[in-house]
């Protein structure tokens, strides 16, 4: 459509520009075929402008969205756009100046003076042989009225004379007629006729007034001749001629028209400059629009394989690799292009192929030896040569708090700085491995973990380790409980014995000496009440070593934690009744599955350790305060007893006060939290410290629920029967 466009418009400018030149090969153009020519130009621009607005308007679209080679496609459109432009511009320029130059030459004052000039000499010519053939009419008509008396009625002689009148005057033709019959008197010269023609009337008119008629014989006989009236009879004419040059008398009546035809354009010179003006502009417009609008095809035609071959880049960029172009012509540098675009893609989708089944293969043993270390309890590590983590498995992150899947490619000795001696040994080493233990501060607390690293090797040398660790704190957590179980029962075993004898003797000495002394018996009686009040002391430790070293086992049961809280603070408030103690409880019943009296025995351990911690504050400070909470989550129960005593030793020492015989009081045995642990562990429990919110220490027992709570049968402020002697029993031997 655009090229018929673009032809139609050049064919209707060249018919424009004949039509307008005076051109055309059908004759005279009327008014109307003007206008319709003007109308048939109108709509060709407009169709023209419409076609060139909308491409216009596609390419400013695509420009704005991005599209793939709008830019290349604007910049081609300003080239060729531009390349049309110019050059037609220019030479409306250059025509139209050319033509207002031509047209002030062509009416230029010299041109109008040799026209005029050459008017003026073919005018003379005739008006001579006018003033010519007049004075020979004048004299001729003379001559025959005075000799007409002397020839009466001879009409042969009155011919002669007639005849030398004419020859000796050098007159082609000469007659004297009758006018109003056309009868001829006489006749003389080359033509012989017996009728003549007659004159036109205003001719006749001025020969009877006396002058002569001059007439002038128009087409290629050129002529000039006079008509005269004669005195001889009342209305007898003479009419006498003579030929004229007849290259004279056609370059007189060129002259005359160019004269014309000069004065005519001249006088219609504006016209004239319009209609051209008009010309160049039409011409200049239509050609004008088909170039641009040819460049818009031609640039289209240029960047949508360019725009097609950057889509399908995009494309393959996003992985699509069956995208294929249109490669166009073989000869074409485009579709060479293309070509190689198309041939690049298939070669790039069969290699993506290989490497995707080599991926799955790849994929299916890893996944296959991600089970296998999932499987294992132990952390695992695969470090490459440079001590970077390349594959690790669920336990290791889990083991060091740490998401190690996000730190592949991460040198392990930046992202878990406790293995870098191991690491280092490793480095130094490779060929020998390393066996250690490494205590790390993870999410729990400080734990220990038995790290074992080995290196791989290939063909082209060290190819990377192998880190394997376990978490091991609870074995020597175990081990260490173990070792001062047998420790505590050998004391107890050794010590227990001799404490009794001595208990007596000391009594026994008291009882049968204390009235003999008479020399300072103060000091006797006070040596042996410190005698059997350290016996009881070192009695009670003994009990304490015993109770460590034989812990029952527990027997479980549903119970109600808020009765079993309520008893353990029953007796704390007997003892301590300075301690404010205060218990918080959530709402509706609740039961677990415990063993009364351990659990109880953990209470009163843990509310003794914190009325050890109020005691140990400075003194002066008053307002001594325990809370319990008691906090329900799914699955388990929360017991917190927090106060606000001397708090928790520093993060060193903290982790080691469930440990046997490590205490931070200075009259603890270090044996009360242990117990506390070692209860909870046989609960399927656990023990938590933590800084309490006024600066003293928090310590949480965590129980797991039971699905059917029994009913609170017990007085909220009172003991069951029984109890009592069981409450002070526990009392005698807290922590």
């Amino acid at each position: 459509m655009t090229l018929a466009l673009a032809l139609g418009a050049l064919a209707v400018g060249i018919a424009s520009f004949a039509v307008l030149a005076g051109g055309s090969p059908f004759g005279e153009v009327t008014p109307g075929q003007t206008a319709g020519l003007v109308l048939v130009n109108a709509a060709f621009v407009l169709l023209l402008a419409a076609s060139l607005a909308g491409r216009l308007v596609r390419v400013w679209a695509e420009r704005r969205r991005g599209s793939a080679g709008s830019r290349l496609h604007v910049r081609l459109v300003l080239l060729l756009g531009g390349v049309a432009v110019v050059p037609a511009m220019l030479v409306a320029v250059f025509a139209t100046v050319f033509f207002q130059l031509g047209i002030q030459a062509w009416f230029s004052d010299k041109v109008r003076d040799t026209l005029e000039a050459s008017l003026v000499a073919s005018r003379a010519y005739l008006d001579e042989n006018r003033n010519t053939i007049r004075a020979d009419a004048l004299s001729m008509a003379a001559d025959l009225n005075r000799a007409a008396p002397m020839l009466p009625d001879n009409t042969l002689g009155f011919s002669q004379v007639l005849a030398t009148h004419t020859a000796l005057r050098g007159l082609t033709e000469a007659s004297v007629f009758e006018p109003v019959l056309g009868r001829v008197i006489a006749n003389a010269g080359l033509g012989t006729t017996l009728v003549v023609e007659p004159p036109p009337a205003w001719a006749m008119e001025i020969a009877r007034q006396g002058d002569v008629a001059v007439l002038q014989a128009e087409g290629e006989e050129g002529r000039v001749r006079g008509l005269i009236a004669l005195d001889i009879e009342p209305g007898l004419m003479l009419i006498i001629g003579r030929p004229l040059d007849p290259s004279i008398i056609e370059h007189m009546q060129r002259t005359e028209l160019a004269f014309q035809e000069y004065n005519q354009l001249d006088q219609n010179r504006s016209g004239l400059q319009i209609t051209f003006v008009m010309i160049f502009a039409i011409a200049t417009l239509l050609v004008l629009l088909a170039a641009v609008l040819i460049g818009l095809v031609m640039a289209n035609q240029i960047a949508r394989p360019i725009s097609r071959l950057i889509n399908a880049a995009e494309r393959v960029r996003g992985g699509d690799l069956s995208v294929r172009v249109e490669e166009g012509r073989p000869d074409d540098e485009v579709g060479s292009l293309s070509r190689a675009f198309n041939r690049m893609t298939n070669q790039l989708a069969a290699q993506r192929s290989e490497l995707l089944e080599a991926y799955r293969q790849l994929d299916d043993r890893r996944r296959f030896t991600e089970s296998v270390l999932a499987g294992v309890s132990a952390g695992v590590i695969g470090l490459d040569a440079a001590g970077r983590i390349n594959l690790p498995n669920r336990p290791a992150s889990e083991l060091l708090g740490q998401d190690l899947e996000a730190a592949i490619g991460q040198p392990l000795s930046e992202v878990a700085p406790d293995f870098r001696g191991i690491l280092a040994a490793a480095a130094a080493m490779p060929e020998k491995p390393r066996t250690e233990e490494i205590p790390i501060m993870g999410p729990s607390g400080r734990r220990t973990l038995l790290a074992r690293i080995g290196a791989e090797f290939d063909a082209g040398g060290l190819s990377g380790y192998v880190l394997t660790f376990d978490d091991i704190t609870a074995l020597l957590s175990a081990q260490r409980m173990a070792a001062w179980a047998d420790v505590a029962r050998r004391i107890a075993h050794e010590i227990k014995n001799p404490l009794t004898p001595i208990q007596l003797s000391a009594e026994r000495l008291k009882r049968r000496y204390l009235k003999q002394i008479t020399d300072d018996p103060d000091t006797f009686r006070a040596c042996t009440d410190t005698i059997v009040r350290q016996v009881g002391d070192i009695g009670r430790m003994v009990d304490e070593f015993s109770a460590f070293a034989r812990m029952p086992q527990p027997v479980i049961r549903p119970e109600n934690p808020a009765q079993l809280v309520r008893e353990a603070l029953v007796l704390q408030r007997d003892a301590h009744p300075g301690i404010a103690y205060e218990f918080r409880a959530a709402e509706g019943p609740v039961s677990v599955r415990c063993d009364r009296r351990l659990i109880n025995q953990a209470l009163t351990n843990l509310l003794q350790n914190a009325a050890d911690a109020i005691a140990m504050r400075p003194e002066g400070e008053a307002g001594g305060r325990v809370t319990v909470e008691m906090v329900p989550v799914p699955g388990w129960l929360h017991v917190s007893v927090e106060d606000n005593g001397i708090g928790l030793p520093g993060d060193g020492e903290r982790d080691r006060l469930t440990e046997p015989y490590v205490t931070h009081k200075a009259k603890g045995t270090g044996l009360g939290l242990a117990i506390v642990k070692k209860i909870m562990e046989d609960h399927g429990g656990g023990l938590a410290l933590a800084d309490g919110t006024d600066g003293g220490a928090r310590a949480t027992l965590t129980l797991p629920l039971d699905e059917a709570p029994p009913k609170d049968t017990a007085e909220p402020d009172g003991l069951p029967q029984g109890m009592q002697e069981q409450g002070t029993e526990m009392l005698r031997h807290g922590a």
